[in-house]
């Protein structure tokens, strides 16, 4: 364990912290989700364990770490999909709001409505760029004004602009960024509190990650977003908050632990950790 006064060596070139972010301070942030000692497995398997954090309203959270230590299984924790995959426990508490969303008679597809979610690849339905917006308010009886929740989602997304002489075409006539933001407006359509965002510009060029990396900035005034991402450089260009995910092995098994939680600038300048300080100078990861 490092002590605070610890700062990154010289030597090592530094990952650019986004400039004039301005997080608010612990009392001034409102909890979203309060997570308390999370497991999740997968039949003999644990991927996570032991995991405590608050995740705040209105800022951007990242979670970091190696291949394999859990971000992902982490964040499905956070809407219930991992419901849907053979064999998973979750235990432990996730509190939304206060409230347990897996509690006895939590439902399930309530929870992700709220807390909507994004993929690592774009996976627009075969359908028209219309449709494929429309799709969730349809399935969910919002129908009211569908024409209007459209072209909102898809403004809000920063795509209106791009699409909208072409809503009848297929989604799939579109560019791999523009079929991400058109998966980012099909989540908001359903008007969601929480987005997360597992990986999502992984498969994309510079100027297509930074379009999303834009949206995020201005979509979080509106949201709380939750990313998980495997570049550090992302993650300090637009996290307020960032979580470091390692992996603990004991008896050769190997398990997704949280190591450090702590403000963007703070974690990546100035870890608590050693095991922090090892993955964001490349020493380990």
């Amino acid at each position: 364990m490092m002590t605070d006064d610890v700062t990154i060596p010289v030597d090592v070139a530094p990952v650019e912290i986004a400039q004039e972010r301005r997080t608010p301070s612990p009392t001034q942030r409102k909890v979203v989700f309060d997570i308390r000692d999370l497991a999740v497995t997968y039949g003999p398997t644990t991927a996570i364990s032991g995991v405590d954090l608050e995740i705040y309203g209105n800022l951007i959270t990242a979670f970091i770490g190696p291949s394999g230590c859990g971000k992902s299984t982490f964040i499905r924790s956070l809407n219930r999909m991992n419901d849907l995959v053979p064999g998973a426990k979750v235990d432990g508490r996730v509190l939304y709001h206060g409230q347990d969303i897996y509690g006895d008679g939590v439902d399930p597809v309530e929870v992700r409505r709220r807390i909507g979610m994004v993929f690592q690849r774009a996976n627009p339905f075969p359908k028209s760029i219309y449709d494929n917006v429309a799709w969730g308010p349809r399935v969910l009886g919002m129908k009211k004004a569908l024409d209007e929740r459209v072209e909102k989602a898809l403004t809000r997304a920063a795509l209106w602009d791009e699409v909208k002489d072409r809503l009848k075409k297929s989604a799939l006539s579109l560019s791999g960024g523009q079929q991400q933001r058109l998966c980012i407006a099909r989540a908001i359509a359903i008007e969601p509190e929480v987005l997360l965002l597992d990986e999502p510009a992984s498969a994309l060029d510079p100027i297509a990650t930074a379009a999303i990396e834009e949206l995020m900035h201005d979509l979080k005034d509106q949201y709380t977003i939750v990313i998980v991402t495997h570049n550090m450089q992302q993650a300090a260009r637009v996290a307020d908050m960032t979580a470091f995910f390692s992996l603990q092995v004991e008896e050769g098994k190997r398990t997704g632990i949280l190591v450090e939680y702590e403000n963007t600038d703070k974690l990546f300048t100035n870890p608590a950790d050693k095991r922090t300080e090892d993955y964001v100078t490349g020493r380990f990861g």
